[in-house]
Parts: structure tokens; C-alpha cells; sequence
């Protein structure tokens, strides 16, 4: 839908048979919609064994259209899957941002405004009140593998305050998203200073920052957070229905959905689409019938 910056590309070859039929594939990368075969080469797929996956560097190539094709005559293309991995800028600008607690106009988005607040902080700066464990978050909207992430300390004063933060990436909001898994912690950063945080690729959809204490504050004059996707990925849901009502009814196969959409929310996974594949089967559940039994009388 627009032109990004394409890292790599990944093929999943078919598992049943006919592997080499992906043998020749050409990954092509570009903008030109009226002659697709014309868009720059990425890659020649040589081989991919049955049912494997494998990655081809692209190396920030730019395009809106992701072409595999196979040169020739008769020839048949079969993909079970492919991935496309962008370089991305700041995945933070523009995100939905919350805070604990906000001390005045010190609000969670401005971490994210671009403006590092050196010259007037409290307009351009986060900070929550002075409370047990303080802490700011990110929704990234979707599941990206996170290179780094960078934070930027306040100039003014207090650079000691940030010290013993906590980054935590993954995607569940329990304990307000502050129990997924530490990227790092933030032993120090001097006044001013923006200082780079390796995450080597972990996945979340949701960046923290903590301070775990009691009467600890946390500012932020900017959050940056950088990797690659978003990493799109498929879940089978299998359900064991007990119900008195009638799934062959497709008012309530659409209540079901909205339910189990609802329950999929309140885990922190909005974005997502729910659909039958196929109408759900009635089981109908018989009771064995009892083993017959006879008394036996002694004389």
C-alpha cells in the first residue's frame, strides 16, 4: 500500500511434495505496478527444502510491491507463506502512550513529541508523581522484533532518577504490560545524554519503562524504539462449546465471536480478525448405556 524500506524477505516452501517446483523463484522489490518482472531483484530462491523457511537480505531496498515469480514456460508457483520484514524509523512516533501517574503538564506523549525538552521540559518532557514503582508504556499496535531502544534524561536536574529503570518488552498487559520480559536496565544516563539499548529482535507489541520503588518518579525527555516488522502471525483457536443454543444460527455464531473478540481485548490483542472457516459442527454427546447386571441368588 506504500513504499518502505525492505530488509528481508522470507518463503515457506510446501511440505507434501513437489519442492523443487519453487526452484528459479525471483524476489523483486519496487514501484513499478505496470510491468512488475521490471521491478530490481532481490534474491534467486536456488532451493528450499520441503516444508522449510528461509530468508533472503533484501538490504533496505525500496518498494511498494513484493513480487515472487518463476521465469518460464509451464512452470507452477505454490507459497505457503511469505514474510516481508521493513526497516523501520522510530516505531514509537505517533503510538498510543500511558503513564502511571502525570505530575502537571508533564504528560506520557511527551516522550514521543521529538522534542528532547531542554530548553523547557515540562512541556516537552514526561514525568509521573513521585510513587511505588512509576511507569510509562508504548503500544506499538502491532508485535515488531525490537532491535533498540534509545532514552533520552532530562538536562535540567535530577539525572539520577532514572537509574535502576527497567525496559520491558512483550504482549501481554498483565500487571499494566510490567511483567513482560527485561530487555535491559538502566544502570545510568548522564544529564542530556541519549543513551542505546541492544533488545536483540525480542517481540512485543507493548514497551515499558519502570522504576521499581517506593517514592521513585520517572521522566522522560524522549523514548525512540527500533526493529522490524510487524511480525504478523496466524493462531488455529479450537473451542469446546457447551450451549443450549444453536450454532447453525448465524446470529450466534456472530455472538460468539464478539465474546470471544472481547476476551481477546481485555488480554491486549485488539487488533484482530475473527472469522468461521467453516460452520461449527454439532456434537451430540451420548451417555454409554449401563452394562447389564443380574443377581445372582445361592440356595
Amino acid at each position: 500500500m506504500k513504499t518502505y524500506s525492505v530488509n528481508r524477505v522470507t518463503i515457506t516452501n510446501r511440505h507434501d511434495c513437489c519442492e523443487s517446483r519453487i526452484d528459479g523463484a525471483e524476489i523483486r522489490i519496487g514501484n513499478d505496478s505496470s510491468d512488475l518482472f521490471s521491478n530490481p531483484l532481490c534474491a534467486v530462491v536456488s532451493t528450499i527444502p520441503a516444508g522449510a523457511t528461509y530468508s533472503y537480505l533484501c538490504r533496505g531496498m525500496e518498494g511498494r510491491y513484493v513480487i515472487v515469480n518463476i521465469p518460464g514456460t509451464s512452470k507452477i508457483l505454490t507459497l505457503c507463506e511469505v514474510g516481508v520484514y521493513v526497516i523501520s524509523g522510530n516505531l514509537a512516533t505517533e503510538r498510543t502512550v500511558t503513564q502511571s501517574s502525570t505530575i502537571g503538564t508533564w504528560s506520557a506523549e511527551q516522550a514521543i513529541d521529538f522534542n528532547p525538552g531542554f530548553v523547557q521540559p515540562s512541556s516537552s518532557c514526561s514525568s509521573t508523581t513521585a510513587q511505588t514503582n512509576p511507569w510509562w508504556r508504548v503500544d506499538l499496535r502491532y508485535i515488531y522484533r525490537i532491535s533498540r531502544v534509545v532514552i533520552t534524561n532530562r538536562l535540567d536536574c535530577c539525572p539520577e532518577r532514572i537509574n535502576g529503570a527497567e525496559i520491558h518488552i512483550g504482549n501481554s498487559l498483565e500487571n499494566n504490560g510490567n511483567n513482560n520480559p527485561i530487555c535491559a536496565v538502566i544502570s545510568s544516563i548522564p544529564a542530556g545524554v541519549s543513551s542505546t539499548y541492544t533488545c536483540n529482535d525480542m517481540e512485543g507489541r507493548y514497551v515499558n519503562l519502570i522504576i521499581p520503588g517506593d517514592s521513585r518518579i520517572l521522566t522522560l525527555c524522549e523514548v525512540e524504539v527500533y526493529g522490524e516488522g510487524p511480525v504478523l502471525k496466524k493462531t488455529l483457536v479450537r473451542m469446546k462449546l457447551k450451549s443450549n443454543l444453536s450454532l447453525s444460527e448465524p446470529e450466534m455464531r456472530a455472538q460468539l465471536l464478539s465474546q470471544l473478540q472481547s476476551a481477546l481485548e481485555e488480554r491486549g490483542f485488539s487488533d484482530v480478525t475473527l472469522q468461521w472457516s467453516q460452520p461449527p459442527k454439532k456434537e451430540v454427546m451420548q451417555k454409554k448405556a449401563a452394562p447389564a447386571q443380574c443377581a445372582v441368588r445361592k440356595r
